[in-house]
């Protein structure tokens, strides 16, 4: 016990450390926290440590999970083979766990259902050659071969064999149970075999390959649709977010110049020393900002997410309209305003965006807002673009970007793409980054800083 005390405060800045890498933004006053979780509750609740240090150290929506996978893998609920899987019988199979798991679900036992996940992994998941273990434990391969989907209708009759046979609605309900308690079965399995395999490789290794990162740090060009919805679920927080820190922006612009004139008569009364500046009474206006975003492929995620975005804050502006392209240019303020359906469908169905081909050209799509939309953009107007510049060895069209950029009191464009790829390929971003201003938005994360610090308000 003496070992396990001393090695507290290592593994508690490995576990710190660890989160960090994931995106979950841990200081030093944070860590300070942590350890006086784990010095007033103990480490003889597990559950409760693992709740007391996630109120330490977890600070914003969307990290939850990342917290949970890595609190697993460095504070673990075992060390090797649990109990339940140390003491099975040697002749224990595929066939015997199946018949235990049928009667832990038509029971609801989630307890059973945590030892039996821990024996699935040690009799079905050992990865190695002749029987010696050699990669560690695959909850891939213990769920391929129990194949726990199969146990619905199993569980259904064991339910009916326990007196508890229901039909109609009640039927429906106890069958969502089922399938929701084997769902969390395969969560257990998953967990387990990253122990387990932790143990043998390393928590470190494990974890940079296992644990995903947090919402903010996601890739929108790599996201799949699951964190892509995930991501949309994020909107409407990340947008009362901003718009705090925007309204906070402008309250601090809006006290004016200094007016020398009333400053010097008020400095007066001090000797003529100004101690006391006077402001001219400010003229607030709030900006009007255009959106152009390419739509097509990959990058349609990151479009779509920074338009819902805009429109969630469109309190913080006078005026918001969103254009889209692939290689032609139409308008759909009025599409983002709806939000039934699907954006993505909706634009390609609803929306004039291509025209002989479907390859993104950002040349002939600036020059379809210039010759029709360039009334949309003034001196109060900050106009935004959205693509990666990957322009399919088109003609880029330098004269209508400036003629756009020209027109507008600031011009960003923002670039879901890794800096260190533009130019390669047919990415002309290094070409269009010498006539607007040009940053690397791979993520919610950067997408924040970019609107907190330098869109205009």
């Amino acid at each position: 016990m003496a070992e396990v005390e001393a090695g507290l405060p290592h593994r508690l800045v490995e576990f710190v450390s660890a989160l960090r890498r994931k995106g979950i933004t841990t200081g030093t006053s944070e860590t300070v926290d942590a350890a006086a979780v784990i010095s007033v509750l103990g480490m003889g609740d597990r559950n409760l440590l693992r709740e007391g240090l996630a109120a330490a150290l977890v600070r914003r929506g969307g990290q939850r999970d990342v917290f949970d996978l890595t609190f697993d893998l460095y504070f673990p609920v075992a060390m090797g083979a649990t109990e339940d899987a140390r003491t099975i019988p040697v002749t224990m199979d595929v066939t015997e766990i199946r018949h235990d798991m049928v009667e832990a679900l038509a029971t609801g036992d989630i307890a059973s259902l945590e030892k039996l996940a821990a024996i699935a992994v040690e009799v079905l998941g050992q990865l190695g050659v002749k029987g010696e273990l050699v990669g560690g434990w695959s909850a891939y391969q213990t769920l391929d071969r129990l194949q726990p989907q199969t146990l619905v209708a199993p569980a259904l009759s064991a339910r009916e064999g326990l007196g508890l046979a229901q039909s109609g609605f009640a039927e429906r309900l106890a069958r969502d149970e089922i399938r929701q308690q084997i769902a969390a079965f395969r969560e257990m399995v998953a967990s387990e075999a990253r122990r387990r395999t932790a143990e043998l490789r390393g928590r470190e290794r494990i974890h940079n390959h296992a644990v995903r990162l947090s919402s903010e740090r996601i890739d929108f060009l790599s996201a799949n649709a699951t964190q892509l919805e995930e991501l949309r679920r994020t909107v409407r927080p990340l947008s009362r977010k901003l718009a705090t820190r925007l309204s906070a922006k402008r309250r601090r612009r809006n006290r004016g110049s200094i007016d020398i004139r009333k400053t010097l008569r008020r400095a007066m009364s001090t000797g003529g020393v100004p101690m006391r500046p006077a402001y001219a009474k400010p003229h607030p206006t709030r900006p009007e900002l255009v959106l152009l975003c390419d739509v097509s492929g990959s990058v349609s995620g990151f479009s779509n997410f920074t338009m819902l975005l805009v429109q969630a804050m469109s309190g913080q502006f006078s005026k918001i309209r969103v254009f889209a392209f692939i290689n032609a240019m139409a308008e759909v303020t009025d599409l983002i305003k709806d939000e039934t359906g699907d954006l993505s469908k909706r634009i390609g169905a609803e929306a004039k965006i291509t025209k002989w081909h479907t390859s993104s050209d950002y040349g002939e799509a600036f020059g379809d807002f210039a010759a029709d939309h360039l009334s949309a953009v003034g001196p109060r107007t900050a106009v935004l673009i959205l693509g990666d510049a990957r322009n399919n060895n088109q003609r880029p069209n330098f004269d209508a970007l400036h003629r756009i950029s020209s027109s507008a009191r600031r011009t960003f464009w923002l670039n879901p793409e890794d800096s260190s790829k533009w130019g390669l390929g047919d990415s002309i971003a290094l070409e269009y980054a010498d006539v607007v201003e040009m940053h690397e938005c791979r993520n919610v994360e950067q997408l924040s800083q970019f609107v907190s610090r330098l869109l205009p308000v």
